[in-house]
């Protein structure tokens, strides 16, 4: 028994699509907090890199994180996301001091597939730069503050004081180690995630990431808001304010002007429109929200990707 129905070029990749849930080929399955953080800079170059460097990023609601050792950035975040997107498997190491053994998740692979993952040619300058980010990585430390005891705002209170929570979540590095047998494309690479990294994979708090959509973004912005707006299936729209928080600024904060504003406006316009030229949006569109000097702006958007028990009975019309 077979099924004929004369379709086009765009009604059989669409028809294709929706084969997987979500359409997602090898989804990345990421902690939630790593996909609503602005940890990562929307930009490539001119990161800080002082050893000295400590920061703490808020996206309200979500998350509190500090990073120390440099900034990071878009280039960063990939990488995680390529590792998070293969098989890993429990590995004994040895733990500090007299602490004994621990059981952390390693990911054996080549520097080939992980090439691939990226969406990257097959080429000897990326596996150098993927060898350059991994080390950049290994010099970070992360800390995750999250409590079902405090609120957000008194974990920022504490931390302005200059106190540590009690309730923080030690990242520590985001990864515990990374061995290769060499640079070539086929080298085999061993990478073992940190133990924050570890806690978050084994106890299910993960999000099923789009990576196809991820890794064929070119803008940086876009490559931020993505992984919060993909996170969130049944969210139909994402205000201003969040998407400044998710690349570290604040929409009316002292270092914003009017100037400022309206290039951030533009820059949430292209990664938009970006989103929907690599396939995660059908469509979005602007509503200007308030009056007066501090107009805001909501944008609502329309996934490409809806989750199968979503879809109606009748998709010929969709089609």
């Amino acid at each position: 028994m077979s099924v004929n129905v004369p379709l086009s070029p765009k009604q059989k990749l669409r028809i294709e699509r929706l084969k997987n849930r979500k359409g997602r080929k090898k989804p990345a399955k990421v902690p939630a907090r790593l996909t609503r953080t602005s940890a990562f800079a929307p930009k490539r170059r001119g990161l800080i890199t002082d050893s000295s460097f400590r920061r703490i990023y808020v996206v309200p609601n979500h998350s509190i994180v500090q990073v120390v050792g440099r900034e990071l950035g878009s280039q960063h975040r990939d990488a995680l996301y390529a590792l998070l997107r293969l098989p890993s498997k429990p590995v004994k190491v040895m733990g500090e001091g007299f602490l004994g053994y621990s059981y952390l998740l390693e990911v054996r692979t080549t520097w080939r597939e992980l090439v691939r993952c990226l969406n990257l040619t097959e080429h000897a300058n990326n596996v150098a730069n993927l060898v350059l980010t991994f080390e950049e990585l290994m010099q970070v430390v992360m800390t995750v503050y999250e409590s079902r005891e405090m609120s957000q705002e008194k974990i920022l209170e504490k931390l302005r004081e200059g106190g540590t929570p009690d309730t923080a979540l030690k990242m520590r590095h985001i990864l515990h180690s990374v061995d290769a047998e060499g640079v070539n494309l086929d080298s085999k690479v061993t990478v073992v995630f940190g133990e924050w990294m570890v806690e978050s994979m084994t106890s299910l708090k993960l999000v099923s990431l789009n990576a196809e959509v991820q890794f064929a973004l070119k803008s940086d912005y876009a490559k931020s808001f993505w992984p919060y707006i993909d996170s969130f299936t049944k969210h139909t729209f994402v205000d201003e304010e969040v998407l400044c928080a998710l690349v570290g600024r604040e929409l009316f904060g002292p270092t914003e002007t009017s100037a400022t504003r309206r290039d951030f406006r533009n820059y949430c316009r292209h990664a938009f429109n970006d989103m929907v030229r690599v396939g995660g949006l059908f469509e979005w569109r602007e509503e200007i929200r308030g009056i007066g000097r501090e107009k805001t702006r909501r944008y609502h958007y329309r996934l490409a990707y809806p989750q199968q028990m979503e879809l109606g009975l009748n998709t010929c019309d969709t089609v």
